[in-house]
């Protein structure tokens, strides 16, 4: 009975969070060595479903690093990386959209499974995501910047209660197909969207002062704090896009940006549906 009556205080603790984001858009970034896992990646989408059963309208962007590199490792073919920009030519972009599509398969296939309508969406289709060429001090082939988001085929399948998957390539006025960063993606999706929340996944807990100090983990952190965390190298190396990425998302109208650890179980309800959270949210 004491087990029955705690889990109805969690829901109803919960219940202002649903009533006050019934019917938002909540767009969440998951990429990365994560989401070849396939325990981890069954426990977010079931988070993603239930975010969708709630009546919340969860757009789902996607990465995918890992899988693309293995597949370069295995034809032989060698990735050299710019500032964490993958070097992108004709070839590579082949590959890249080639694996971005399938886990863009795989990821529908499993939310269909969960009873879930769910739709898969290539960036590149329907300027989906407008893209330039991106400027470096070396040329990065076929690297995109991203300059717009059309939100009307998004739109379209939220009207029909679908969950929104997008696998992030863009497409330029050129015509050329580009590799965009899949946090850049969301950023630029969310606030498109004018969304509620970017949620970025990772495998970390969120942002510490020390790595190596556990009770150094920081729950809020507002823009100007987190970029002068970045200046003085607290935040480093992967972490610094994510950031950026929320950074951006919130100076384009989207209200919070959160990240969070994907390995914690239910992270995805933990964070907007609880009292405390769970990960680090950067708010304007």
């Amino acid at each position: 009975m004491e087990e029955a009556i705690k889990k109805a205080d969690v829901l109803i603790e919960a219940l202002p969070y649903i009533r006050k984001f019934h019917s938002k858009l909540i767009v969440i970034k998951y990429g990365g060595s994560i989401l070849g896992e396939e325990k981890i990646r069954k426990g977010v989408l079931e988070d993603i479903v239930f975010l969708s059963f709630m009546g919340l309208k969860p757009v789902l962007v996607h990465g995918g690093g890992p899988n693309i590199s293995d597949r370069m490792r295995a034809s032989g073919k060698k990735t050299d990386f710019v500032d964490g920009m993958r070097v992108t030519d004709e070839e590579t972009l082949e590959v890249v959209e080639e694996e971005l599509q399938k886990l863009n398969d795989c990821i529908v296939k499993e939310l269909l499974g969960m009873g879930v309508k769910a739709v898969g969406l290539n960036g590149k289709h329907k300027s989906l995501i407008q893209a330039e060429k991106k400027k470096a001090k070396i040329d990065l082939g076929l690297v995109g910047n991203i300059v717009g988001v059309n939100t009307g085929a998004i739109l379209e399948e939220l009207k029909d209660h679908a969950v929104v998957v997008i696998l992030p390539m863009g497409v330029g006025q050129d015509k050329f197909a580009y590799n965009v960063n899949a946090d850049e993606a969301a950023a630029n999706v969310a606030a498109s969207l004018k969304a509620e929340k970017l949620v970025l996944l990772t495998n970390v807990k969120g942002i510490m002062r020390n790595p190596e100090d556990q009770f150094s983990f920081i729950s809020t952190l507002n823009e100007e704090d987190a970029q002068g965390l970045i200046k003085n190298k607290v935040i480093q190396q992967g972490m610094i896009p994510k950031v950026m990425a929320c950074i951006e998302a919130l100076d384009k109208g989207v209200k919070k940006t959160h990240i969070i650890d994907a390995c914690i179980p239910h992270a995805l309800l933990l964070e907007i549906f609880t009292d405390k959270g769970i990960g680090t949210e950067i708010v304007k």
